[in-house]
């Protein structure tokens, strides 16, 4: 009954799949960058929000887009903005998302979301709920919130290893990365 509803093969791509979607090392820039603004990033927490927005949108998010009438690729594009904004930030050195000083969120917004469960996240995985068995998905999903978690809490060592010069580098890399993953959602996602 278990090696029926566990598969191997499934986990490994669901896993694969998802990883490549989250991109948490590409996301080591925002992070270092989120963790000089913030003090510190909140690795437990962040995760915990992670693993609950996607396990949510796994059983209820085809509903809740339903709900309000939206259709996939409008929430994809919704994204893209999200993505292109964070992007410039990157690229120019400069705060778009002014946030109060009191409110210490990054932890949640940008970090859990939209940056490790945003747009491509929700939908790959309504996707994946359709292509494979959901005990797999799940384990799938607890396998890259384990990489993540631990991505997260490495972050002060990564700023450390790659030094300040080194940091800029990759932000404004990794931020030209972004602008190019948002504007292939405009393209993916414009209605023709």
């Amino acid at each position: 009954m278990i090696q029926e509803m566990f598969s191997f093969k499934e986990i490994a791509s669901v896993t694969l799949i998802l990883f490549a979607v989250i991109d948490i090392l590409g996301s080591i820039p925002i992070i270092i960058d989120l963790r000089k603004r913030e003090g510190k990033i909140e690795s437990e927490k962040a995760t915990i929000i992670s693993g609950v927005l996607m396990i949510a949108f796994l059983f209820v998010g085809d509903g809740i887009l339903k709900l309000f009438g939206i259709d996939f690729e409008s929430f994809a594009m919704a994204g893209a903005i999200i993505i292109f904004l964070i992007g410039l930030e990157m690229i120019l050195g400069k705060d778009l998302f002014h946030s109060d000083p009191e409110v210490k969120s990054g932890s949640i917004v940008p970090l859990a979301f939209p940056l490790i469960v945003g747009a491509g996240t929700m939908t790959t995985l309504l996707s994946l709920r359709a292509a494979y068995s959901l005990p797999n998905v799940l384990v799938g999903i607890v396998l890259n919130l384990m990489f993540v978690y631990i991505v997260l809490k490495a972050s002060p060592w990564l700023e450390r290893k790659l030094g300040k010069a080194g940091a800029n580098v990759l932000r404004k890399v990794f931020g030209v990365i972004l602008l190019a993953i948002a504007i292939k959602l405009f393209k993916t996602n414009l209605p023709v």
